[in-house]
């Protein structure tokens, strides 16, 4: 039980979409040092499926799901208030149920204005202390990745410690082309290589007080950027400072989130096809796909994942996390339209969309929900 009124450590967990954040936090969570964490997850979109995903490894550890838009621009007053209010929310004889914190952030948090909120937010900064940022990278995409979105570049140059996943289906010249460029954009971090998300608490905690002027020119002038936006964000009006104006499209408005539903059980070769032939056609821009699918014959809820023009082979849950059986999609696309997947999906599987879930559950980058 924590006996002092010490700040709280909190470690940041960001990487781009399918990095492998979420395999990570699984591994993590099971491990004796997460015990007593307060864990938040950040989803991209109303309708979110990692808190379904994550293993709730310790009963010591508490979850928090952040949905409903993005920690870096539409919900950062959520931030504050879940952080504010946490100590006296998950208590015990009065006393915080917690020692540290945990924040996993979407695949498209642009990672400046979440630090700067945690170190120079007063409401935040009294009770809690930045105590390390992790970025998850994908050895498969880093590369194109890095080149096609800004908010990778930042997620990787403002880390202090980098994890380099899937290295296991890349080559070697591949690794070592990718681990020089994320040497160049931060030479500070160290970089560990993680297979299915596996990775030691220590090399992921208790990294120190998080220290900008050990960063690069770069990372220092982000920050400062955003010390600016506050600065002259209208402080006489009575509204969120942390809910931005200028942040509303930072993502950009070709960005769409949305979450496709199905009542009854689809067949698995059927969907396979689909999503083979979406990878192949759509490729970089279909960002992120994962689901909970209810299959014709599994008992248990099938899990798919994807990124770009890879997709991973399906898996199975011990259980279903919930009540809820349906299939549930998401999907993350750059200049994709909601109803060209569905079409698509229909077109091989037969199933039309649940009449409840037929209009967009999240909207266009910078709507309500799409973060």
């Amino acid at each position: 039980m924590r006996e002092s009124l010490d700040t709280f450590p909190v470690t940041v967990l960001t990487g781009s979409l399918g990095s492998g954040k979420t395999t990570v936090l699984n591994h993590l969570v099971r491990q004796p040092g997460l015990h007593r964490t307060l864990v938040l997850i950040n989803e991209f979109g109303e309708i979110g499926l990692d808190h379904d995903l994550v293993t709730r490894g310790s009963e010591d550890a508490v979850f928090v799901e952040m949905a409903s838009g993005c920690l870096c621009c539409t919900i950062r007053g959520d931030l504050v208030r879940t952080l504010q209010q946490a100590p006296g929310r998950f208590a015990r004889d009065g006393r915080p149920w917690f020692d540290r914190v945990l924040i996993e952030t979407t695949g498209l948090a642009d990672p400046a204005p979440i630090l700067h909120t945690l170190m120079s937010e007063p409401r935040v900064a009294r009770q809690y202390e930045l105590d390390g940022v992790v970025t998850v990278v994908d050895a498969v995409n880093g590369l194109e990745t890095l080149e096609r979105h800004p908010e990778s570049v930042k997620q990787v140059a403002m880390a202090d410690r980098l994890l380099l996943s899937k290295t296991d289906l890349i080559d070697g010249e591949m690794q070592v082309a990718l681990t020089a460029r994320l040497g160049a954009l931060n030479p500070g971090a160290a970089i560990e290589l993680v297979v299915h998300g596996a990775v030691s608490p220590q090399r992921v905690l208790k990294l120190g007080l998080y220290d900008p002027h050990s960063k690069s020119v770069d990372v220092q002038r982000w920050l400062q950027a955003e010390a600016f936006e506050d600065a002259n964000d209208h402080p006489h009006h009575d509204h969120d400072p942390h809910n931005h104006g200028h942040d509303v499209n930072r993502h950009g408005e070709d960005i769409h989130a949305f979450c496709v539903t199905r009542e009854e059980p689809l067949p698995l070769e059927a969907l396979e096809a689909c999503l083979d032939t979406l990878s192949a056609t759509l490729g970089a821009n279909l960002l992120r796909v994962k689901g909970l699918l209810n299959v014709a014959g599994y008992q248990r809820p099938v899990v798919i994942h994807g990124v770009q023009h890879f997709m991973h082979a399906v898996d199975v849950l011990d259980h279903w996390p919930s009540d809820d059986r349906r299939t549930r999609i998401v999907f993350i696309t750059q200049g994709i339209e909601r109803r060209s997947i569905e079409d698509l999906l229909s077109a091989f599987t037969g199933n039309a969309s649940s009449g409840a879930m037929r209009h967009p559950v999240a909207t266009r980058a910078g709507g309500e929900g799409a973060g």
